[in-house]
Parts: C-alpha cells; sequence; structure tokens
C-alpha cells in the first residue's frame, strides 16, 4: 500500500462524528441516512455507497467527539480497511479534519495503522488464503504545512508495523516448528541486515556463564537452549543502554506440575515476550532510533523426561542465589532470572524492561484489557506508561513492598519460586527484581493481552503484538 497526498482515490472516505452535521462531500447523503437513522457517526459504524458512475464514498463513524482519542481513529480505519477489503477497492482518499489536541501527522499515522493493521493474516498453513489485500493507493487530504511531519510519522508507522507483524508471526507459529533453535535463528535472520549484532550462545557457553535456573528448565526437552543477545549500536556518544528481556519458553506443558489439557493447546504461545523484543529491535534499527538497545531471550522448552526438574528440587542461578522449586510451571521467571542478571551485570545495563507471560494470576486480575506491571523506580515507569499510552497498549502499576517480598523468602534456600495463592503477579515480578542488581527495572505481565482468542478492536485473533510499539516509544522517547 502506498500513501500519497491530494485526491485521486475511487473511494472518497468521509469521518462522522456522532451528531455531526457538517460531513462536507456526501453532505446530502448523509443527511439522508441520518434522517433514515441509517447511519449516525456511532463508533464502529460505517456506510457505504458504491457507485459505478461517479465516486465511491464511505461514511466512517467515529463516535461521539467527548470519547474521542487516538485510538478511535486505529480501529475506524481498520474497520474502513476490512470494508475496502471486501469490496476490492484499489484506492481511496480521506480529508482529514483538525482535531482538537492532536496533530495531524498523529492522526494520519494513527489512521495508516488502521490500514496497515487490517491486512495482516497469519495464514502460512492455509491451503486456500482467506485475506486479500486489495487497496494499492491511499491519499490523504491534509494541509500543505503538515505534508512533510505526516511523511516522517507514517514512515515510522510502516516499520512499526513490520515489527508488530514480525512479532505476531513469531508468536503464531506452533512449537512442532517454532523451538529455541528457530527462534534464534529467526531473530538473527529478521535483525542482521539493519545493522543489529545477534549473538546466539549454545548449551556450552550458557554452562560456562553459569545460567543454573535457565538450563534447570531447560532439561527435560531434547530441543537444547539457546540465549540470544541482540545489540543496536543506535548512539555512539553515549554510554547507556536500554536493555529489553523477553521470556523465550517456545513451549510450556507446566513440567512436572503438569497443565491440563485445556491450558496447554496454546503454550506456544509462551515466547510472546521474546517475540515482542524481536519485534521491537527490528523496528528501533528500521526507524534508526538514537539509542543503545539490547534484547536478550533465553529461548527453551519447559518438557516433562527423565532430566527434567522436579517439585522440591533447589536450584542455583547465575547470580549467586539459590532457588527452591515449589511449581515448575512457574518456569519463565526462573530462565528470566538469569537473563536479568546478564542484563545487569553483563551488560551493564542502566534500564531494564522485561516482558513476558508470566502468571494466570495477572489474567485474573486485569483481564485482557491491560498488562500489569511491577517496578522497583517510579521514574520509569512513568516514561514506560507514557509510551503505552501513545502505543494505545494500556498497562497497569500493581502494588509491591515488604508484605509481598516475604511471601517468596526461602527456608532452605535464599528463594522460592512460587509465593503461594494470594497476589501472584505480584510475588512474581518481586521475584524478578531479586536479579536486577537494584538497575531501574519495569516488568510487564503480558499473559492477559499477548493472545486473543477473538479479534478485539483492531487486533485479530491470535498473537497481538502487544508492547512492541511501547518499546519503541520508550527506546525513542524515554
Amino acid at each position: 500500500m502506498q500513501f500519497k497526498f491530494g485526491s485521486g482515490g475511487d473511494i472518497e472516505i468521509v469521518l462522522v462524528s456522532e451528531g455531526d452535521n457538517s460531513v462536507g462531500t456526501g453532505n446530502k447523503l448523509y443527511s439522508y441516512l441520518k434522517e433514515k437513522e441509517l447511519f449516525t457517526g456511532k463508533s464502529g459504524e460505517l456506510y457505504f455507497d458504491f457507485s459505478l458512475d461517479t465516486k465511491s464514498v464511505l461514511f466512517l463513524g467515529l463516535g461521539k467527539k467527548k470519547d474521542f482519542q487516538v485510538n478511535s481513529l486505529r480501529v475506524a480505519f481498520h474497520d474502513a480497511g476490512k470494508a475496502l477489503m471486501k469490496h476490492r477497492a484499489e484506492s481511496a482518499e480521506c480529508k482529514i479534519p483538525s482535531f482538537e489536541g492532536i496533530s495531524y501527522s498523529k492522526a494520519v499515522a494513527a489512521a495508516a495503522e488502521g490500514l496497515l493493521q487490517s491486512e495482516y493474516a497469519f495464514e502460512k498453513h492455509l491451503k486456500e488464503k482467506k485475506i486479500h489485500p486489495s487497496l494499492k493507493e491511499m491519499y490523504w487530504g491534509v494541509p500543505d504545512s503538515e505534508k512533510e511531519r505526516i511523511s516522517a510519522a507514517i514512515k515510522e508507522t510502516e516499520f512499526l508495523m513490520e515489527g508488530v507483524f514480525l512479532a505476531r508471526d513469531l508468536v503464531n507459529e506452533r512449537a512442532i516448528s517454532m523451538y529455541p533453535e528457530v527462534l534464534a535463528r529467526s531473530a538473527k535472520e529478521s535483525l542482521e541486515e539493519f545493522g543489529v549484532q545477534v549473538d546466539i550462545f549454545d548449551k556450552k557457553k550458557i554452562k560456562e556463564l553459569k545460567m543454573d535456573a535457565f538450563l534447570a528448565v531447560a532439561e527435560g526437552s531434547e530441543k537444547e537452549p539457546r540465549f540470544i543477545v541482540m545489540s543496536y549500536k543506535g548512539n555512539s556518544d553515549s554510554d547507556e543502554t536500554l536493555a529489553l528481556v523477553g521470556k523465550g519458553l517456545t513451549y510450556d506443558s507446566g513440567g512436572y506440575s503438569i497443565k491440563p489439557t485445556s491450558g496447554m493447546d496454546t503454550m506456544f504461545t509462551d515466547m510472546a515476550g521474546s517475540a515482542t523484543v524481536v519485534g521491537a529491535m527490528k523496528a528501533i534499527a528500521k526507524a534508526k532510533v538514537k539509542r543503545n538497545v539490547v534484547g536478550i531471550v533465553a529461548a527453551c522448552e519447559n518438557l516433562i523426561s527423565g532430566s527434567a526438574y522436579k517439585p522440591g528440587d533447589i536450584i542455583g542461578s547465575m547470580s549467586g542465589k539459590t532457588i527452591e522449586i515449589l511449581n515448575t510451571d512457574a518456569e519463565g521467571r526462573l530462565t528470566l532470572a538469569d537473563a536479568l542478571w546478564y542484563a545487569a551485570t553483563v551488560v551493564k545495563a542502566d534500564k531494564i524492561i522485561d516482558l513476558a507471560t508470566l502468571t494466570g494470576a495477572c489474567v485474573v486480575a486485569l483481564g485482557s484489557a491491560n498488562t500489569g506491571a511491577v517496578t522497583n523506580n517510579s521514574a520509569l515507569m512513568a516514561d514506560i506508561k507514557q509510551s503505552s499510552d501513545a502505543a494505545g497498549e494500556p498497562i497497569w502499576q500493581l502494588p509491591s513492598g515488604p508484605g509481598y517480598r516475604e511471601l517468596i523468602q526461602g527456608d532452605f534456600s535464599d528463594l522460592k519460586n512460587i509465593g503461594g495463592r494470594e497476589a501472584g503477579a505480584i510475588t512474581a515480578g518481586l521475584f524478578l527484581e531479586e536479579f536486577v542488581n537494584d538497575i531501574p527495572w519495569v516488568h510487564l505481565d503480558i499473559a492477559g493481552t499477548a493472545y486473543n482468542d477473538k479479534p478485539k478492536g483492531y487486533l485479530p485473533k491470535g498473537a497481538s503484538g502487544v508492547h512492541v510499539k511501547t518499546l519503541y516509544y520508550l527506546a525513542k522517547e524515554g
């Protein structure tokens, strides 16, 4: 799809707020539709007037002005994209009005994102494809003075969507094809051409680094683990580094604390945190963001075998802290423990963000509307909250403190890998904090937001690619 300025589309998209009487072109038709209550401008509403002789019109509802936000445009243009695809439209145009508190560049970028989002599909394993993108040209009617800023914003959006779609593709691939070696190779193939150095450590190197917690989880699978380090030097004049750490369980059976069948069929998605990191690294590198960023993934499978770790085991970690295993299905925090310690002590990162489909407790607490967050630094939390707001990817900070921290203190080891039934999302986050060496850090629990069992807004069924955009904006602005 090419984005251009001016007019020239076969179909005119007319934006209408609920109750709006000044819609420009098509006003007579709109008056008729409003009178007959066929179209009122409600959010999610659209009406297609198809014509063979004159320009066709697509009325697109934005909802009430008081409820309008940037995300409204993403959703509306996603719906428009689906409608245009249904009618095999090849070109369209839209005059963008001024929105209170929203710049033209942000408005057009959100609209462009919606159109691009409408074309995503994971159809690798389908004999016959269901999604057939048709739109080749999209024309924007905007003031001449805004065109340069809008062009830059659209290009940035295209980079972001490449990162989001890469993350989705990685998550949507099944574990029979997506295992640690493949994930590592995918990261290398996706990133190195854009100047990201990708180092892949095999099991021997992981042992040399004494990543005993990571290795304990990996021992049950015949697929060997991989430790992936993705380094992007966007600012050679700075020694500061942002570390992005993603959980990389390419399949999680729960180990000997085995999951029920109903909870196992989507466990190929337990590497969504790692996919988000890979996708974000691609967007950051393609946009040439002036920030030094290192992505880190400890990739493995959590399976059952004679060599698998067991409930009751006490294991070590790269940090030297010992951990009693009370539940082998609380494995992601063990792999992250060594990955976070590596970020803190080897990379010597100044700020660390980790992302993980970590706990069902977070889903119970927040559902699928918000990602849960635990932090040791209010300033970094504020930065990532601002980035998530810009991305349209909501985050909710969870409480933390001594009353929760004592739940993970061990009796026979330094730590326990679970803290009991209470506050499971919080204690999991506080467990991770034990391995960041007091560096500013935010943990994002994406268990409820990484994968959708049905379409939601502009997000498809399946992997969401959540927080690729958030991490990009944090790297760029934070």
